[in-house]
């Protein structure tokens, strides 16, 4: 099995990507996906015969979940790595996607591929491949303190025993994967300059939800 990239300089200078609206996926992170239409079907083959890396990024036109054609996209995606798989019946496929890191979208190529392929340059995200990096300037107590009103908020029970074993970068960015907001709110978080911002701008949105009574919560377990 070929290793996980462990810097820009070892990405090819072209992925396939996965147009999906308000799915996020951040720096090791994990992403289940159930794949199923027969482009991106036809795409995770040829991940699975190469190099498994799949770009995910949203579309700017969030009114359809995954648009055909070459409708605009985010200049700003995540890179993913097929890490698990299962032909999940005729012409489909549950497969987990483990993120890279974020790259910024060079252009579009012209293919003959049914599923679109894009030139992305990740050199300015070069901190995505260290794990922890910048969780030393995160304020944990906040980002707890914050998952515990929301829980109550919401009346979802967590795992404070598995909370307290995971990072601090790692519990940043399960967090925004799993936050129930929309899809403006997800690229704003995926393009958080650094963990902090990504941090502090989850618990702004999330005090403004729960100051607004919102409700559409979603599970953090």
């Amino acid at each position: 099995m070929l290793k996980r990239p462990a810097s820009p300089t070892d990405l090819p200078r072209s992925v396939p990507v996965f147009p999906l609206t308000g799915a996020l996926l951040l720096p090791f992170s994990h992403r289940p996906l159930n794949v199923f239409e027969p482009r991106y079907v036809e795409m995770v083959d040829a991940a699975l015969r190469g190099d498994r890396l799949i770009g995910l990024i949203q579309p700017e036109d969030t009114s359809e979940e995954s648009p055909k054609g070459r409708s605009p996209l985010q200049r700003i995606g995540c890179l993913g790595r097929i890490t698990h798989f299962e032909e999940s019946g005729e012409g489909r496929y549950f497969i987990i996607l483990e993120g890279v890191t974020r790259f910024r979208l060079a252009h579009e190529l012209t293919v003959m591929t049914p599923y679109r392929q894009c030139v992305i340059d990740a050199s300015q995200f070069a901190s995505d491949f260290t794990r922890n990096f910048g969780e030393e300037a995160v304020d944990r107590e906040r980002v707890v303190k914050m998952m515990r009103d929301y829980a109550e908020f919401a009346n979802i029970d967590l795992n404070w025993e598995e909370i307290e074993r995971t990072g601090t970068a790692d519990l940043v960015n399960f967090c925004c994967m799993v936050s129930p907001y929309g899809a403006a709110e997800k690229q704003v978080l995926l393009e958080a300059a650094t963990l902090e911002d990504r941090a502090e701008t989850l618990i702004a949105m999330t005090e403004y939800e729960m100051a607004r009574g919102g409700s559409g919560a979603a599970p953090l377990n």
